[in-house]
């Protein structure tokens, strides 16, 4: 290829990915369900865009390098400390239960219905046990399930992706090692290839401890740092055995998810970022390299492994898993149908197939294009399917809003209460021990853990969070989580008006309106309660009561609507107004 045409690759390719996820976003989809399409596509209608042709022999490392670094952004989510109470049983059942029924269930429908070797089929099982983040949180987002439902799946989700990319290389593995003459010589090619994975995966953890707990290193350095051992062990160990380096990369995340004396952050934007881009790039390129001609003679059989893992398979997992819980059979049906394939899939078919076709391995040109047509079958049908199911079975959550009030001064617990008293599912989070019991003694719902973990990514997910309200006596504490939370929650982040004049860290100049109308900022709100006003909830009627300040209106279908320093929401028949009354005691 000319380099005009490889920059023209290049630029597609980055384009592409950008696009999609971009389009994703509005559309509210997971970003799969667009990169796949669009890179078979491309890849059908011109050759620019073929990541072999453009990188040649690179392209096959660079994949699995890059496959490496998403299996140890997923072990870093595996913190098992997060899993508690009566759903971790059903967790983990669904964990090992669902991942050796689907794993032997796939592998042995795809032996007949896809005509390939027992080892091919047993390579593409163990690839689709994964379901993955990706794809369940956003369908969740929109299906808004009831909270228990959503916290098992949720959860599911989150660790399967790590477990199943371990599952997947140990499979690869000992596919290999059976073309080896002799039971001993097999068992000590897995064995070995294993060892290194674990050798590799244990050095890159206590190089990265010693790293991030020794040194002071700040965001974007220490993302460097970890991007840079985890591609180097996982290099080393692929050149050391072929395909270790995905074993080392996923066992070093959980591992600095569960080590002592390290906390991960739980924001990695930078990280975060590099990883969400390598997964659009990857996507568009996997998908460019699979061809019209490869699907052919594939579509109607993978059609048909997608029907056993839809109707067989996945409510089979979802009974074994709840038997003897006191998950509703209701809710029982509804896990057995959201089992969406995802990205961790894709990339370890695309890494493994390649040296599994060149090992001769009888079938394997047909895992990759077999797993592209299950994501895509399988998003497509959880995606249309969910929501009326959903509602047929009655497992929806409210469509009301749940805000989280960030603070625990008397004056805020009682408007917790009053937004309960309106018929809200209020959630609350404190700092301090003392403003913590005082929340619980009001029998508010208390967030655990820290306020990013709680707010953000999983944790918004798991607790259905709508609404962040940050209403601390810390002007610069609301500032600095206003500029955290707003590019993370997808619902309104509102935060307390400062002393006028007042010159802090950040405040004032954070942008957004601030809560409440001019002139009622934290200290004057503070001084009325002080002298006797109360916070009440009051339905309109026939109009508001003089002298009284609205803080929220929460409307008939129980949407939050706040009163800020730019607007106010207009009373109508039906809402209820969250209002501050005068003091007893004027001044």
């Amino acid at each position: 290829m000319t380099s005009s045409q490889v920059l023209i690759g290049i630029a597609l390719i980055v384009a592409l990915a950008v696009g999609c996820q971009v389009v994703a976003s509005l559309l509210r989809v997971p970003a799969i369900l667009l990169l796949l399409p669009a890179g078979f596509t491309a890849g059908a209608l011109t050759d620019d865009v073929n990541p072999e042709k453009l990188l040649g022999a690179a392209f096959s490392p660079l994949v699995s390098l890059a496959v490496a670094v998403i299996l140890y952004d997923a072990g870093l989510g595996l913190d098992l400390r997060h899993l508690k109470g009566h759903n971790r049983r059903v967790v983990i059942r669904l964990l090992w239960l669902g991942a050796l029924v689907t794993w032997a269930s796939a592998a042995l429908a795809a032996v007949p219905i896809l005509s390939m070797s027992l080892s091919a089929a047993v390579m593409l099982g163990a690839i689709l046990v994964v379901s993955g983040p990706t794809v369940v949180g956003p369908l969740l987002g929109f299906i808004r399930p009831a909270e228990r439902l959503q916290r098992v799946l949720v959860w599911e989700g989150a660790l399967i992706d790590p477990l199943g990319g371990i599952l997947g290389a140990l499979v690869f593995h000992a596919v290999l090692a059976s073309g080896q003459h002799g039971v001993g010589s097999q068992l000590a090619k897995f064995t070995g290839s294993a060892a290194v994975g674990l050798a590799g995966g244990a050095v890159g953890a206590a190089l990265l401890w010693l790293l991030l707990r020794r040194l002071a290193l700040g965001e974007v350095l220490g993302t460097t740092v970890q991007l840079a051992v985890v591609v180097a062990v996982a290099a080393a160990c692929d050149a050391f055995r072929d395909d270790t380096g995905l074993i080392a990369a996923v066992v070093t995340g959980m591992a600095l998810a569960n080590l002592p004396g390290l906390d991960i952050p739980a924001r990695r934007p930078f990280f975060e970022t590099l990883v969400s881009l390598t997964i659009g790039l990857l996507f568009i390129g996997i998908s460019a390299t699979v061809t019209p001609q490869s699907l052919r003679h594939v579509v109607l059989p993978a059609l048909g492994l997608v029907a056993v893992l839809v109707l067989l398979v996945r409510p089979l997992v979802a009974l074994l898993a709840t038997v003897r819980t006191d998950v509703p059979y209701r809710e029982r049906w509804f896990i057995g149908w959201m089992a969406p394939r995802g990205i961790v899939a894709a990339a370890t078919a695309s890494t493994f197939s390649v040296s599994l076709v060149k090992a001769g391995v009888g079938g394997a040109q047909k895992i990759l294009p077999a797993t592209f047509i299950v994501i895509v079958a399988t998003v497509m049908v959880y995606g249309l399917t969910a929501l009326p199911v959903a509602r047929f079975l009655g497992v929806r959550r409210s469509a009301r809003s749940r805000p989280l009030l960030v603070g625990g001064q008397p004056w805020v617990v009682e408007l917790g209460r009053a937004l309960r008293s309106a018929g809200l599912d209020v959630l609350m989070w404190a700092g301090l021990e003392q403003q913590r019991r005082s929340i619980t003694e009001a029998g508010l719902a208390l967030a655990p853990g820290e306020l990013l973990a709680a707010a953000t990514g999983a944790g918004a997910e798991l607790e259905g969070i709508t609404d962040v309200l940050l209403l601390t006596d810390e002007d610069d504490f609301n500032a600095l989580a206003l500029m955290t939370l707003r590019e993370r929650v997808e619902g309104p982040v509102h935060r307390l008006e400062p002393p006028a004049g007042s010159y802090g860290v950040v405040a004032p100049y954070t942008g957004g309106e601030a809560l409440f109308a001019p002139g009622l900022n934290r200290p004057e709100l503070a001084r009325r309660y002080a002298d006797g006003a109360r916070i009440v909830a009051r339905q309109v009627g026939g109009g508001l009561p003089d002298g009284h300040d609205t803080l929220f209106l929460v409307r008939p279908d129980g949407r939050l609507s706040a009163v800020t320093d730019g607007s106010a929401p207009v009373p109508a028949g039906g809402d209820i107004a969250i209002l501050l009354t005068p003091p007893a005691t004027p001044r």
